[in-house]
């Protein structure tokens, strides 16, 4: 349990044993939510944990942690065990509660049968059933109390209804068979945990550091940003860093969700999780471990379990009518039938046999079990899905909107060439952008600052620097006006050459991006760069077309250029030449037509277009701050293939929710009516109803084992 306070507002974040139920989590949040001081509650089924915050002076932890207790679960200590010592105890305690009341059901059918008198075997069952039903009536007559309905509560009734009835021995199967049930239910939830719960465990716990001429380990917590690492062969990399000494490759899909190892050398980065290959590394820590990459993958992961998705708040809003409906059906079984057809006993047992039925928990249960395994699947695959709206939105896009340079190209664009106008030399040209470029992220900055240095030109520090989003930048070098930008920007300025042999137009028709110079106002040169084809463009923009998407380039680049990578790669719909402003109208005119828009870019400078999209994607995301906390989606790695695979994936996890609630109905509506006309027992409606709610939880495991596969396929430079 933690509890802090920022702004007055208090919150506290407790583990609640024993929660394994989607319609009990809910019973407990909306129990909570009522007392004095607390403002927001949220129970999270796939943690078991409760999260509560108010700005109250009446808000109050102790409070809250006895009202759990109050309703049948354990609120655990501040420092509980490790989850799987927990696990192991849980399941362990769940299987004596599951096993004993059949033990001594047995022994008090086999007095029963053996015709002794029922004030022997009457209490025999009366033990078995006070054995099997102690937790769950506790709950269900705490949830009676407060004039709630909740599976506790129908089961409950249920079993009393029986023993008034008579029906010991089916009294007691019921409770056998809710304990039972329970109890793998309890497992399944466990398996669901314990695969989100890997994630939690992929960063080691202690590091190797070098501190004073020493090699210490240490807590990963007490480590400093700029210290040293040292990384054995096969040990798992603590902390985010940069590679300072030593070569090796590293498995770093805990990340990115990429197969194959990566080389690393110095400079090369590398993120909290990954594990070392053959080689001894020295790794200087840039981030601790609250702020690694793993550390924000996680949060997020936690954040988007939280999160309702609006196919689950459906799902709820149903349950929170449909639960009391037939419990009101099942009343007036029990009192109007009798009246004109007698037989109170028959009706009353048919009346208990719909109370079971009303259990919604399969129901509850079929779309967050779905949207958790999805998302859990995704991180383990390296896809950040940032919770379960996002899921859903992706399973019906139909038209995915591609920025380029980084995106369909590899983003590592060289110069080609350098031409001068009017007498000016290529060194002049390239040092006058280069200069003002010097400071830029860009990718296009980048490759002109790095042949700058390849050249060995001395660069100038420039004065007055503006940046002109979309179209390029201006400054003062040695005190004369200089601009460095698309050939855009030079037309609207009326600088661009002119004739028919300009080098400009040349090269523009010839597909490469250009970057034009000016100074004083003269057009002094320009400089022509190209970039390749992601290697995964072309195989991934086929398994689109498979799915039956559509595709398009949004690009601030000029058209030859984009045009030649969109024909190399099959896309018809071009729009080039765009501000930042323009994507935004484009997708907004989409958007209108009613169609569900994808937008996949670099994540920094596509933010407005990916917070515009349906469903932002930010490719290559690890170790980009802003692509995670922008995009909706963050592909981890740098690989084009997972865009298909997460559309599908998407799809897959709505088919897979669709199938659980379809499942959850049917067997509903199906028993409903066996119970109204007699052809239900007591213990048929608990096995189906547990049935489903177990059918509902492995039908969404199947989600866990969905991998993308990898996709190359090598293309010609553009």
């Amino acid at each position: 349990m933690t509890l802090d306070s920022k702004a007055a507002t208090k919150r506290c974040t407790i583990g609640v044993s024993g929660l394994d139920c989607a319609d009990c989590a809910r019973k407990l949040e909306e129990a909570v939510s009522r007392l004095a001081g607390v403002e927001k509650v949220n129970v999270n089924l796939f943690e078991s944990t409760l999260s509560a915050e108010g700005t109250d002076p009446s808000f109050d932890r102790k409070r809250i942690a006895d009202e759990i207790e109050r309703l049948g679960y354990t609120p655990l200590p501040e420092s509980p065990q490790k989850p799987s010592e927990e696990s192991a105890a849980a399941s362990a305690a769940h299987a004596i509660k599951a096993l004993l009341p059949v033990a001594l059901t047995i022994l008090a059918a086999a007095l029963q049968f053996a015709s002794l008198p029922p004030l022997v075997f009457i209490p025999a069952y009366i033990v078995a059933i006070v054995v099997g039903a102690r937790d769950f009536a506790i709950k269900g007559i705490s949830a009676t109390l407060r004039l709630s309905l909740d599976m506790n509560t129908l089961m409950t009734l249920a079993v009393i209804g029986a023993m008034v009835l008579g029906d010991w021995l089916e009294a007691a199967t019921v409770v056998i068979l809710f304990a039972l049930a329970n109890h793998l239910e309890a497992r399944s939830m466990e398996r669901a945990r314990r695969a989100i719960r890997s994630l939690m465990e992929l960063a080691p716990q202690t590091a190797l550091v070098e501190r004073d001429g020493d090699e210490l380990e240490m807590p990963v917590s007490e480590v400093q940003v700029g210290e040293i690492v040292i990384v054995r062969p096969g040990a798992r990399v603590p902390l985010d860093g940069v590679v300072v000494g030593g070569a090796s490759s590293v498995d770093q899909s805990a990340v990115t969700g990429e197969s194959l190892p990566t080389a690393v050398e110095e400079g090369s980065e590398l993120f909290a999780g990954s594990i070392n290959g053959d080689g001894v590394l020295r790794v200087e820590v840039t981030s601790g471990e609250s702020d690694s990459t793993l550390a924000r993958i996680i949060a997020l992961v936690r954040e988007a379990q939280q999160a309702r998705s609006p196919r689950e708040r459906l799902v709820d809003r149903f349950a929170k009518v449909y639960t009391p409906v037939v419990v009101l059906i099942a009343l007036l079984i029990a009192l109007l039938p009798p009246l004109f057809l007698g037989g109170w006993d028959v009706w009353f047992y048919r009346a208990l046999v719909m109370l079971v039925i009303a259990c919604p928990c399969a129901l509850v249960i079929s779309t967050p079990v779905g949207i958790v395994s999805g998302l859990t699947a995704a991180a383990r695959a390296g896809v950040l899905i940032k919770g379960g709206e996002h899921l859903e939105r992706a399973a019906a896009v139909d038209l995915v909107a591609f920025d380029k340079t980084g995106t369909l190209t590899a983003g590592k664009p060289s110069v080609e060439s350098v031409f001068g106008f009017d007498g000016h030399s290529e060194e002049e040209v390239l040092r006058i952008a280069a200069s003002l470029e010097r400071h830029s992220e860009h990718l296009l900055a980048r490759a002109i600052t790095a042949e700058a240095r390849r050249r060995s030109l001395a660069l100038d520090k420039p004065d007055n620097l503006r940046s002109l989003p979309g179209l390029g930048v201006e400054g003062l070098i040695n005190g004369h006006t200089a601009r460095a930008g698309s050939h855009r920007m030079f037309a609207d300025l009326g600088l661009c050459c002119r004739g028919d042999d300009c080098p400009v137009k040349a090269h523009d028709l010839d597909g490469r991006t250009l970057v034009c110079v000016s100074r004083e106002g003269e057009m002094i040169g320009a400089i022509a760069l190209r970039d390749t084809i992601r290697e995964q463009a072309a195989p991934a923009l086929a398994e689109l077309h498979r799915l039956g998407i559509r595709e398009a380039v949004l690009t601030g680049d000029n058209r030859p250029a984009a045009q030649a990578v969109a024909s190399e790669l099959g896309i018809d719909h071009v729009e080039a030449s765009l501000m930042p402003s323009g994507k935004l109208e484009r997708l907004r005119r989409w958007r209108e037509e009613g169609r569900t828009v994808m937008m996949v870019g670099d994540g920094v400078n596509d933010a407005p277009a990916l917070a515009a999209a349906d469903v932002g994607v930010a490719m290559g995301a690890a170790g980009t701050d802003v692509a995670i906390e922008t995009a909706d989606i963050a592909l981890m790695a740098d690989d084009l293939g997972n865009l298909p695979w997460t559309i599908a994936h998407s799809r897959r996890t709505m088919r897979v929710i669709g199938q659980n609630i379809f499942l959850s109905i049917a067997v509903k509506l199906l028993f409903l009516a066996m119970a109204a006309s007699g052809l239900a027992t007591l213990w048929m409606a608990i096995a189906a109803d547990m049935g489903v709610s177990l059918a509902v939880i492995g039908n969404s495991l199947r989600l866990l084992s969905g991998r993308p596969k990898r996709l190359t396929q090598t293309t010609d430079s553009i």
